[in-house]
């Protein structure tokens, strides 16, 4: 290789580690926890309206991925981004000045989650375009930014909270990211048609090219239900097991809150690790072995909480493991998006695949919650947990396969 496509070559490297700090910037809406209780003596709301907000942003932020997929690619992701990060901006600052739970639902909620929801696939499809060759473990990278964002932002929030309070805070944190947001926006940009030749010469000629499906070809594949399905019961089993992390270690285990609080920083750099882990085995094998690991391990987790005791490794282990796949998922979706419908149109087509994470995410909490209070034992939720995983094994091996699909 000359050295001058070697520089370009190398270069691209940059990208994710700015993908990786704009998410970690994105990911600041999973830090809502630590406001919870300052919001709920404020505003004098009940736990069951103080989570308001916090679900309005996840929906939001998977409906309007979807809605800007379809123009990610006709405009400058600069653009895009800088559009999305005024969003969130503006969320977290009119935040500041609400006087009730329903403004402040349309303020983080509806404002912030979908100022995300717009810039989250930009860098995405950008990282996607600079390493055709390593896309699986690019995405993977470039999303640990989102996945250990509470591990940074949720320290810094929480001090804030203590010294500020709760609306001063949404202040501060909003005027900063109307400050860096559009700094790092203006860096992306996709490469050009020389850098493109440049990286595509990396990629494996043996391997079988994928086509470039659009959103209608890609709903008549018989694989984009085992995609779309699959990463529904990925996201409900990740996001059910999130939410009860703490409760579980509290109520189930016995554990003190001091441990349960310090165990949450393993878990969260679990969580990051299993991004890239299962994007590289997502690009390096096939989907479906991705998927099958991911099913198997999160299986034998939840067997083992209902058979091996109540002891404190357990308990690391196995959220570890869950934590650990929660974060595949996010990587398994859009790998698999990529690999198997191809990258000129993946952003409305992965927009499409990534509503799959909103209906996870309210069909994870609310059945997780149902079975909660009328068996009032975490065991049956863990019975659920391994009959999902088997349902998934048996859509995985129906629907995936390791050959791209016809249309049909």
């Amino acid at each position: 290789m000359k050295l001058k496509e070697a520089l370009k070559y190398n270069k691209r490297w940059v990208y994710i580690v700015l993908g990786i700090i704009f998410m970690m910037f994105l990911g600041t809406v999973y830090s809502y926890s630590v406001f919870r209780v300052a919001l709920e003596k404020d505003l004098m709301i009940g736990a069951a309206e103080s989570g308001m907000p916090y679900m309005v942003a996840l929906a939001f932020y998977a409906l309007f991925m979807f809605l800007t997929g379809r123009y990610i690619e006709k405009f400058q992701a600069k653009k895009i981004l800088m559009l999305g990060g005024l969003l969130v901006s503006l969320g977290w600052i009119l935040s500041s000045f609400v006087s009730n739970i329903f403004l402040l639902t349309i303020t983080y909620g509806c404002i912030s989650g979908a100022g995300v929801g717009i810039a989250y696939g930009v860098p995405l499809s950008v990282i996607a375009k600079w390493f055709p060759d390593k896309k699986g473990i690019a995405v993977g990278l470039i999303l640990i930014g989102f996945g250990l964002s509470p591990l940074v932002t949720a320290p810094i929030a929480r001090s804030l909270v203590e010294s500020y309070g709760v609306m001063k805070t949404f202040f501060i944190l909003g005027v900063s990211f109307a400050v860096m947001l559009p700094i790092l926006a203006i860096l992306f940009k996709y490469p050009s048609d020389e850098e493109v030749l440049i990286f595509n010469k990396k990629v494996n000629q043996s391997s079988e090219n994928s086509p470039d499906l659009t959103l209608k070809q890609m709903i008549r594949t018989k694989s984009f239900k085992g995609v779309y399905l699959n990463f529904l019961i990925g996201t409900m089993i990740g996001l059910m097991v999130v939410g009860m992390t703490i409760n579980v270690g509290l109520d189930y285990f016995q554990l003190d809150s001091s441990t349960v609080t310090r165990t949450m920083a393993i878990f969260a750099i679990f969580n990051g690790v299993g991004r890239p882990a299962f994007g590289w085995v997502t690009d390096r094998y096939s989907s479906r072995k991705a998927m099958t690991i991911s099913y198997f391990l999160i299986m034998s987790s939840a067997m083992g909480l209902v058979t091996s005791g109540k002891h404190t490794l357990v308990y690391i282990l196995t959220f570890s493991i869950f934590w650990f796949n929660l974060g595949g998922w996010l990587a398994i979706a859009p790998t698999s998006t990529l690999k198997l419908y191809g990258i000129k149109n993946n952003s409305q087509n992965y927009g499409l695949v990534f509503t799959a994470y909103g209906v996870g995410a309210i069909a994870g909490v609310s059945t997780s919650g149902l079975i909660l209070d009328y068996y009032g034992n975490y065991d049956y939720v863990f019975y659920y947990i391994i009959v999902l995983c088997m349902v998934g094994i048996i859509l995985t091996t129906k629907y995936i396969n390791n050959k791209t699909d016809k249309i049909g």
